[in-house]
C-alpha cells in the first residue's frame, strides 16, 4: 500500500505561521506528498454567554476561511507541484491536532503566533501535544536561516530515540544532507558533589559503541547519507541549541509517557523548542510502526 499521508500544517494567519505554511509546502515538495492546511475555530470563543452567536459564528468562519486561502495562495506559489487542500474546523486546536496526526506525515506549527494552534504550542497544553501526538510535530521559528545542508539528530540510546532517527535519516536522504547524530551528557551535580569518582573516558568509549550499534540500521538503509555520531559531555539543550545554529532542523524524540506525565514534553524538547536556531522536530513513538518512516508495498 502506498503511503500517502499528508503533511499538515496549522495556520492563525500570524507572520509566523505564513512561515510554517512556507516550510511545509517545501517538506511536501521534498516527500512528494499532499499538504493540508488548517484553521481551527473554539466553538466556546463563540458560544460563550452574551455573544450574538449567528453573527459571531459567521464572522470567524469567514475570517478563517481568508486565512485558509491566503495561505493556499502562499504554499501553490511556493511550491506549484504540491497537491494544497484546505480545512476549517469548529474545534478546539489540541484536539484538532492530535485528530489529524493520527492520519499525518507530520504537522508543522508556527513557534509564535495569535492564537489557536500556535498560542496554546508555546503554554504547558500545546507543548505537552506536540510530545502526545503521534508522529513527529515540527516547530517553525520566526526567522528562517539560510540553508546549511545539515540535519542534527539528538538521541539519549533509549527505544524512543529509533523513531527520531528514522525520521532523521529519511529527512537527511530526502534533502541530500549530512546527518550529525550527538548523545549529550553529564555527571548529576549531586554525584560530583558527593565526591564519587568516575572513568568519563571509559563511560564515553562505552557510549559511543551504543550511539554506533543504533544508528546502524538506519546506516544500512540510507547508505548515501553522510553521518557523523558525537559525544558531548554537557546539558543536553545547551549542546543541541548551539548545533542548531549550524543545522536546518533538528531531530529529538518524545519519550513515551502515560498519566499525568503523558500531556508534557521533556525537558530537552522543551528547552530545544524555545531556544533552538531553526526548526524543531519532535517525534514521538507511536504503535504499530515508526512515525516518519515512509511506508509502501
Amino acid at each position: 500500500m502506498t503511503d500517502d499521508r499528508p503533511i499538515v500544517v496549522g495556520t492563525d494567519g500570524s507572520e509566523t505561521s505564513r512561515r510554517a505554511v512556507e516550510w511545509a509546502a517545501d517538506d511536501a515538495a521534498l516527500r512528494n506528498r499532499p499538504l493540508v492546511i488548517v484553521y481551527a475555530v473554539e466553538q466556546w470563543t463563540y458560544g460563550a454567554a452574551g455573544l450574538a452567536l449567528p453573527e459571531t459564528a459567521e464572522a470567524l468562519e469567514r475570517e478563517g476561511r481568508r486565512i485558509l486561502a491566503n495561505a493556499r495562495d502562499l504554499a501553490t506559489a511556493r511550491r506549484p507541484g504540491v497537491p494544497v487542500t484546505t480545512e476549517l474546523v469548529f474545534e478546539a486546536p489540541v484536539a484538532a491536532l492530535r485528530a489529524y496526526s493520527e492520519r499525518a506525515f507530520e504537522i508543522v506549527l508556527g513557534h509564535r503566533g495569535l492564537g489557536g494552534f500556535t498560542s496554546l504550542l508555546l503554554g504547558s497544553v500545546g507543548l505537552g501535544v506536540a510530545g502526545h501526538c503521534g508522529g513527529p510535530v515540527v516547530i517553525v521559528r520566526d526567522e528562517q536561516p539560510p540553508p546549511q545542508g545539515r540535519i542534527v539528530a539528538g538521541v539519549d540510546l533509549s527505544d524512543d530515540s529509533a523513531a527520531a532517527l528514522a525520521y532523521a535519516f529519511e529527512t537527511a536522504a530526502g534533502r541530500g544532507a549530512a546527518l550529525r547524530v550527538v548523545y549529550a551528557w553529564r555527571l548529576p551535580p549531586t554525584l560530583l558533589q558527593s565526591g564519587y569518582t568516575i572513568d568519563v573516558e571509559d563511560v564515553e568509549a562505552t557510549v559511543r559503541r551504543e550511539l554506533g550499534k543504533v544508528c546502524v540500521p538506519w546506516r544500512e538503509r540510507h547508505p548515501g547519507v553522510e553521518v557523523v555520531e558525537e559525544i558531548a559531555h554537557d546539558h543536553p539543550v545547551r549542546v543541541l541549541t548551539e548545533a542548531s545554529s549550524q543545522a536546518d532542523l533538528v531531530v529529538v524524540g518524545a519519550r513515551r509517557r502515560t498519566g499525568l506525565h503523558a500531556v508534557r514534553l521533556g525537558s530537552v524538547s522543551h528547552g530545544l523548542v524555545h531556544h533552538a536556531h531553526c526548526p524543531v522536530a519532535v517525534v514521538r513513538p507511536v504503535a504499530g510502526g515508526i512515525p516518519g518512516e515512509s511506508r509502501t508495498g
